[in-house]
């Protein structure tokens, strides 16, 4: 998940990463969208807007991306994991 540690958005998306964490014994990889990792992601996935979950096949094709508030259901981010 790309944030950004200082936004309004930050507590809800560690609240939401340890929920996930809670439900479905798997992490949620943070990733601050201000550092080499996070530039590099926005530019390769194109994204604009943060929070953004991105659903990433092991070879690097991008399967689903939820962008935003409200953040997407746990299942349904789940559900691609559970696929690969």
């Amino acid at each position: 998940m790309l944030y950004r540690p200082d936004s309004e958005s930050a507590r809800a998306v560690l609240q939401y990463a340890q929920e996930f964490k809670r439900r479905t014994g798997k992490d949620v990889e943070l990733i601050d969208v201000d550092s080499k990792e996070g530039l590099r992601l926005l530019d390769l996935y194109d994204i604009m807007q943060h929070p953004t979950i991105l659903a990433v096949a092991s070879d690097g094709q991008l399967l689903n991306t939820w962008r935003g508030e409200p953040l997407p259901l746990i299942d349904d981010v789940n559900g691609y994991l559970v696929e690969q």
